[in-house]
């Protein structure tokens, strides 16, 4: 029997992907385990496994394929015996008959119950909604990418290469014939002068990423009354701790201060578990454990890995499993689970001098915590100016879940941890 391979869905919010390449040719022996795609989603790169044996019988979405829905057949697998003749009037069980040889549409479809394995190879159930269209080029990455910087419509590109693949030469031999995208009605090109010919400027599109950060930061914003409360603390303490500490331990264990933040945030959050929650609508949930998640930059946006059950683990654990999420991270390296929940979050600004802001709710989640940069500067202490260090720490509360009493708690528990290092130490 056939096996069709679908289009994964690799995390909540994903209801598209790119197809980034093929580590399987057509024919080739397939066995449980293999790797066969890379696929891009709103959140990283992610590696495809079979999950059945056969022989790749056909490719049907090919490499550089963009905005693929969840749940589209992207391959056929032939098991032991079966002829590849027999796909010769293929036609995936998720679609109505359609013109094979078409662009893929990208015409929403629902969202199915997200895979959290890498796995994939078993068709979605009898309620899977079907596509209305599907259709699809043939063309290489670098054709596509080609087109891509040029602002170029392939469906007006005639392929050269087999079963009427684009290929880079046809794409430059198009562009060299004068169809320009601006003429051909498609848009405008990539960099231009504008009318007042004040200066000039370059439109990109945007990444599967930056529009779903789009999408759930408008959404936040519009759906949850965020209120916000700062505290500044006090830092000489744990600057010292931490100065002490690295001092002993190579460069590769050294604890950052956001790791000390983070330790701080766990204890914080199983002193006031009220702020350890998130809104499900119907309910309020209320975590076992400080799920925190970090707020990183990566290319083109944003991502938070997330250190499991903060509270139980030590500084140096932290630190350490810091490290590896950052450079997975930036890296397009992270598992699903590595990134997908958690139940508070941070986000630091401090390395870039900042002293203080107003992060947005990553929901569900009902809290997270903005923290800014650590800076010297007088203060006045039972009547006497001295000098210190001090970092100004602003809450982001869901007002449906925290009220204003939980939030000041919350932040007088973070500062009693800040100022008194050694509780992150020994804990």
């Amino acid at each position: 029997m056939t096996i069709e391979i679908f289009m994964p869905a690799l995390s909540p919010t994903m209801t598209h992907g790119n197809l980034i390449k093929w580590h399987k040719k057509e024919g080739a022996t397939v066995e449980s385990g293999d790797l066969l795609a890379e696929i891009e989603t709103d959140k990283a790169t992610m590696e495809v496994e079979a999950v059945d044996e056969g022989v790749l019988g056909e490719i049907l979405v090919s490499e550089g394929s963009q905005n693929v829905p969840v749940n589209t057949v992207i391959a056929v697998i032939l098991e032991e015996g079966e002829d590849k003749e027999k796909l010769n009037n293929y036609k995936p069980s998720n679609l109505k008959p359609s013109n094979k040889e078409e662009t893929i549409s990208t015409t929403s479809i629902t969202p199915q119950p997200v895979i959290l394995a890498t796995s994939v190879g078993i068709a979605p159930n009898s309620s899977s909604p079907s596509v209305e269209k599907l259709d699809r080029i043939f063309a290489s990455p670098l054709a596509r990418r080609l087109a891509e910087e040029n602002t170029l419509d392939l469906k007006s590109i005639k392929g050269s290469g087999p079963r009427g693949r684009i290929v880079k030469s046809d794409v430059e031999n198009f562009i060299k014939s004068g169809n320009t995208a601006s003429e051909m009605g498609f848009g405008f090109p990539r960099t231009f002068s504008n009318v007042t010919g004040n200066g000039s400027y370059h439109d990109e599109p945007l990444s599967q990423m930056r529009k779903i950060i789009s999408q759930r930061l408008l959404k936040s914003k519009q759906e949850i009354p965020h209120f916000y409360a700062s505290m500044d603390c006090m830092m000489d303490e744990l600057l010292k701790a931490r100065k002490t500490l690295n001092e002993k331990l190579d460069k590769a264990q050294k604890i950052s201060i956001n790791d000390f933040i983070i330790k701080a945030c766990a204890l914080a959050l199983k002193d006031v578990p009220k702020a350890n929650a998130a809104w499900l609508g119907e309910s309020i949930r209320y975590y076992n454990n400080a799920d925190i998640s970090i707020a990183v930059s990566v290319d083109n946006g944003l991502i938070t890995p997330i250190i499991k059950a903060a509270e139980l683990k030590s500084l140096f654990q932290i630190s350490a499993e810091s490290k590896n999420l950052i450079k997975k991270a930036r890296e397009n390296k992270l598992a699903p689970e590595e990134f997908q929940g958690g139940s508070f979050s941070i986000s630091n600004m401090g390395m870039y001098n900042i002293k203080q802001f107003n992060a947005i709710i990553n929901q569900p989640q009902a809290c997270i915590i903005s923290i800014g940069a650590a800076k010297e500067g007088p203060i006045v202490v039972d009547g006497k100016l001295k000098i210190a260090t001090q970092m100004t720490s602003t809450i982001s509360a869901d007002h449906r879940v925290v009220d204003g009493i939980v939030a000041a708690e919350f932040l007088v528990a973070f500062k009693k941890y800040i100022e008194n290092p050694l509780l992150l130490v020994l804990a």
